[in-house]
């Protein structure tokens, strides 16, 4: 006798090859936060073709998208991720969680009548630093799902994930260009504001909680040796373990700027470039379910070490998981010693282990749905 979950990994394994071709044609093409117009339109093609309603320019965000399969009490949401990172592609496996996503909706989509399941794709915008699902949430997605569920790529298998809540600035310095040895009294250096920040930033990991994050780059500094830097710009991210956490030390990190532009009279602006992004709240049962679902799958869930700590990882997802139940599991690819941000796990995230991480991370969601759907039916 065929099962719900037999059903729905016949499905994902019919799409196989459609899932890894998507996967593959978004590696090759990385777009970055904000501008993935081309994944925007690609990744919700399967979808359209096997009847799913398809919404392009999601609640007015260009390059998000909403897919709907259904009409069941039970409300199933997977979120699909397809930005890249700047300069490094692919390097976070974002092409292997958008195709994941769509095979775990059509496992789904292939139940939903009998399961009583509404089954949701959210195409989500600008994961890294740009925070597209809180600017969904904030148009209202995600109302009244009762799970949301992605699976991350990671170097090993890694059930439950633990993020810092983090904010995200960009940093600019203005001072007052001038010939760097003919009058380098008349310059106000903004480079040197940036030097004076990080210092100060260094002194104040001593006193920071253990588990704080401080960390940017200067994106830019000035154009020529002989010209003092009028402008200086930059990227920074502060973590902690909870937004609560993170209101607190924001604070003292911003200090730190302020003294470089005190010490070198320059003006100082600072602008979020998203608000915050939250912690994560597991779903206990759904992460129980997903993690028994990926063992039947074969899969091995990492006991600790270097290789799991991705799960620490901030992600937007943080936000939704705030306002519905929700789970991020992260799903090996076998990229050891390659981790996530380098350019050799980009190189992994196409090929053999990927592929099978992709259809193993779809059907394990997929059956995770499935889960949830047979608990809801069940009488109290």
């Amino acid at each position: 006798m065929t099962t719900p979950k037999d059903a729905a990994r016949a499905e994902v394994d019919r799409h196989a090859d459609e899932l890894i071709r998507l996967s593959r044609r978004l590696h090759a093409d990385p777009e970055t936060a904000w501008e993935e117009h081309r994944a925007a339109a690609m990744v919700p093609e399967l979808l359209d073709r096997a009847g799913f309603a398809v919404t392009s320019t999601y609640l007015g965000l260009d390059t998000a998208f909403h897919a709907s399969f259904g009409g069941g009490p039970t409300r199933i949401a997977l979120c699909a991720e397809y930005d890249a990172l700047p300069g490094l592609g692919h390097a976070c496996g974002h092409n292997l969680i958008a195709a994941s996503s769509i095979g775990a909706a059509l496992g789904l989509a292939a139940i939903a009548d009998d399961a009583g399941l509404t089954v949701e794709v959210y195409g989500t915008p600008a994961e890294e630093g740009g925070g597209g699902k809180i600017e969904l949430l904030d148009r209202g997605a995600f109302a009244d799902v009762d799970l949301a569920m992605m699976v991350h790529p990671a170097p090993v298998d890694v059930a439950e994930a633990r993020p810092f809540a983090v904010s995200h600035s960009k940093i600019s310095y203005r001072g007052r260009s001038a010939h760097a040895a003919a009058y380098p009294e008349a310059g106000i250096n903004a480079a040197d504001a940036f030097t004076v920040a990080q210092v100060a930033i260094g002194l104040l990991r001593q006193h920071l909680p253990a588990s704080a994050r401080v960390h940017g780059v200067v994106t830019h500094a000035g154009d020529a040796p002989n010209a003092i830097p009028e402008h200086a710009t930059g990227r920074w991210y502060v973590r902690a373990e909870t937004l609560a956490e993170l209101a607190e030390l924001e604070p003292r990190v911003l200090r730190a700027f302020e003294a470089g532009a005190l010490a070198t009279g320059c003006e100082l602006s600072v602008e979020p470039e998203s608000r915050p992004y939250a912690e994560f709240r597991a779903d206990e049962t759904a992460l129980a379910a997903y993690r028994a679902n990926a063992l039947e799958l074969g899969r091995e869930f990492a006991a600790g070490g270097t290789a799991s700590r991705m799960n620490r990882a901030s992600t937007d997802m943080g936000n939704v998981s705030q306002v519905v139940p929700a789970i991020h599991p992260y799903i090996g690819i076998g990229s050891l010693p390659a981790i996530n941000h380098q350019r050799e796990f980009a190189a992994h995230c196409v090929g053999g282990e990927a592929e099978r991480a992709l259809l193993d991370g779809a059907i394990a969601l997929a059956w995770t749905g499935a889960d949830r759907a047979s608990a809801v039916r069940q009488p109290a």
